[in-house]
């Protein structure tokens, strides 16, 4: 099952959050100096010089891949939960309540003596029916086996034309190793990457019950099919074009095509009636019905085999959690796996993620909040209208389509006005908690499926409010940012405007400009895949969208490794227009008055340094390398310093020279919006 909603969904990652005008103070807090590493010059190196001495401050433990200023937030929320969490345990909670589902899933979780008692015994009897499987069962086993992951994937979301009704959409999926760069790159870490994972499927194997023979037959025959699936899939650069995944057919057109995939019967399985569907990636489709029809059902049982221990593994004994962190761990660099309770609590959390939510916000956001930030949106609206209007490559004619969608955002804040259901899902103790999970996955499956040919719930939230991130929807032309981020450091009322417009600020202009950046553009303001451009602002646009990927193409984000301009060009839009109209929004805010300077920074200095701020973080050479593979944002260092070189009031705020590092000539400066 495919989550289709956040694969157009552009999510932050990491996000700050505000209110619109700050409570006057007669000291309002300015920049905390000890962030800062006043060794480095702000011409030389912006990020070190804003963020070395946060990052000197908090070395990386042993847990993490990459630690920063909003992964502190996420801690404290975490910490919060777990609160939360464990008075449900010591309360008597009534059967089939949310409260006994969250506290009995997390007590399976720690329960590590019951988990490593059971060890494989949870799976031996789909594990069986998997040894067992002639080739025609293989689609009815993808159908109906929870934790199941091979060849494709299938989720319903509202049709990319038709923005008010949901449809069912085809993609590409079924490798273990998520990203297809990994098996088809000839380099030295990717070999390694292969390497580790060889071993992780031995391992699980090997775990399993497999003989050493049996378990290297397996690893092979995985390899080589998840290898070649890897080859013909599309790069996650080219999964940015939208109009090349936008193929509507039939269901019957499919089966006809290629029988032996058989898509009715796979749908019928899980009690739906699908007639149309999106294939997202028609060569792919065929590639799966020649794999399917020629590989020997040896192949297919081990390639279902692996990929089952690997869906199953974390909820297994210790000896299966430890074979699945030391595939992370070649990824990642990360050293020491989170204390389990770390890992229990991100269960409830995941699957009953609003019935959480429905706790958090209840003890942990303050109306008042909810308030600050819708002013705060407003501002910020304004403040990229006024963008608009003030283009010279874009014409009147697509300003005012471009200020129609503006003006038609939905704005999400907090939480949902209504919460979701979960009395159809059932967490039993009596059980395994695999099987307990298998169940909730059964359940989610269910409530996607559900929408197919409903129309689009626009109330819907795709973010519990405790995340600490925001989003902006294209389909639905919403942005949302949810409680978890609505709170100190992040948003502070007693820090002057200046901070708060540099952080939260920057994060909702952010958000709002992802509804115009390559993809986002592409939608009208009801959420569909339209051109509403003229062709020569579409061209200019382009143009400049160009200039800015070469601009993240030449940075040297390691030895030998160059970031990839094309994959983040919607997030580094995104971060440059967040920057500049959060910046408009805040000069519009003193109106005639003048910001005053607090402890030596002046408004513009502040503004900047609560903008690097957000993104300081220490981080592993080897998660460098895998987020430059398979992530759409840049690095935060270069969030920070290849960003603001396009930013002119940047330069006059910090007065960088031609001779400084950080200086970009003007005829090279890239803005969009």
């Amino acid at each position: 099952m495919l989550n289709k909603n956040h694969i157009l969904i552009s999510a932050l990652l990491a996000a700050g959050a505000l209110a619109g005008a700050c409570s006057q103070k007669t000291a309002p807090k300015g920049i905390d100096a000890a962030n800062l590493d006043t060794t480095v010059q702000p011409g030389a190196d912006f990020y070190d010089y804003a963020c070395g001495g946060w990052m000197k401050a908090n070395p990386l433990k042993a847990e993490y891949s990459r630690f920063g200023t909003f992964d502190q937030l996420a801690e404290n929320n975490r910490s919060q939960v777990r609160e939360l969490v464990m008075g449900l345990e010591n309360a008597e909670a009534e059967p089939g309540s949310n409260a006994q589902k969250i506290g009995d899933l997390f007590a399976m979780g720690m329960d590590s003596v019951r988990l490593n008692a059971e060890g494989i015994k949870p799976l031996e009897a789909d594990l069986q029916l998997i040894a067992n499987a002639p080739r025609e069962k293989v689609i009815e086993m993808m159908a109906t086996l929870p934790g199941l992951d091979v060849f494709f994937g299938t989720g319903v979301m509202a049709d990319l034309k038709d923005s008010n009704v949901n449809t069912m959409y085809w993609a590409q999926g079924g490798l273990g190793l998520g990203d297809r760069d990994y098996y088809t790159d000839n380099t030295e870490r990717a070999e390694s990457v292969r390497q580790a994972y060889r071993t992780y499927l031995t391992t699980l194997a090997t775990l399993a019950g497999y003989s050493e023979a049996d378990a290297k037959r397996l690893t092979d025959n995985v390899m080589a099919i998840e290898t070649e699936l890897a080859k013909n899939q599309m790069t996650r650069t080219e999964l940015r074009n939208i109009e090349a995944q936008y193929n509507p057919t039939t269901v019957a057109e499919l089966d006809k095509k290629y029988p032996n995939v058989s898509l009715k019967r796979y749908f019928e399985l899980q009690d739906l009636d699908v007639d149309k569907i999106i294939v997202e990636q028609p060569a792919y489709y065929a590639v799966v019905a020649k794999e399917l029809a020629s590989q020997p059902e040896q192949v297919l049982r081990d390639y279902m085999t692996a990929s089952y221990l690997g869906s199953a593994a974390s909820y297994l004994s210790d000896d299966f959690i430890n074979a699945s962190f030391a595939l992370q761990q070649a990824i990642s660099g990360v050293e020491e796996q989170q204390p389990r309770w770390k890992r229990a609590l991100s269960v409830p959390n995941g699957i009953l993620g609003e019935a959480l939510g429905q706790l958090y916000v209840e003890k942990y956001f303050p109306a008042s909040s909810k308030e600050k930030m819708l002013t705060l949106v407003g501002n910020l609206q304004k403040a990229l209208g006024q963008h608009i209007d003030k283009l010279t490559w874009m014409s009147d004619t697509t300003k005012a389509r471009a200020k129609e969608k503006l003006d038609a955002f939905t704005v999400k804040i907090g939480y949902p006005d209504k919460w979701r259901d979960y009395s159809g899902l059932t967490v039993d103790p009596s059980l395994s908690y695999w099987k307990n999970i298998q169940n909730a996955i059964l359940f989610n499956n269910d409530y996607n499926n559900s929408d197919y040919g409903k129309p689009v719930d626009r109330d819907r939230w795709h973010m519990s409010p405790q995340t600490v991130n925001a989003y902006y929807n294209p389909t639905t032309n919403e942005i949302c940012f949810p409680a978890g981020i609505l709170q100190a450091p992040f948003f502070d009322p007693e820090a002057d405007d200046a901070v708060n417009y540099g952080a939260i600020g920057v994060v909702i202009g952010h958000e709002m400009t992802h509804g115009f950046d390559d993809q986002g553009r592409q939608f009208d303001k009801d959420g569909n895949f339209s051109n509403w451009w003229t062709d020569g602002d579409a061209k200019a646009f382009n143009a400049l969208a160009d200039k800015l990927v070469a601009q993240f193409d030449s940075i040297e984000v390691a030895p030998g490794t160059r970031a990839n301009g094309r994959l983040t060009l919607g997030e580094n839009i995104a971060d440059q227009g967040g920057l500049r109209v959060a910046h408009t929004a805040y000069l519009n805010s003193l109106g005639d008055k003048e910001g005053e300077v607090i402890e030596g920074f002046t408004p513009d200095q502040r503004f900047y340094l609560a903008y690097a701020n957000v993104w300081a973080a220490n981080i592993r050479d080897a998660e460098i390398l895998s987020r430059t593979t398979n992530d759409p944002h840049s690095l935060g260092r270069w969030r920070v310093n290849a960003t603001l070189r396009n930013i002119a009031p940047f330069y006059t705020a910090f007065d960088i020279k031609e001779s400084d590092p950080m200086f970009l000539p003007e005829e090279e400066r890239v803005i969009i919006w």
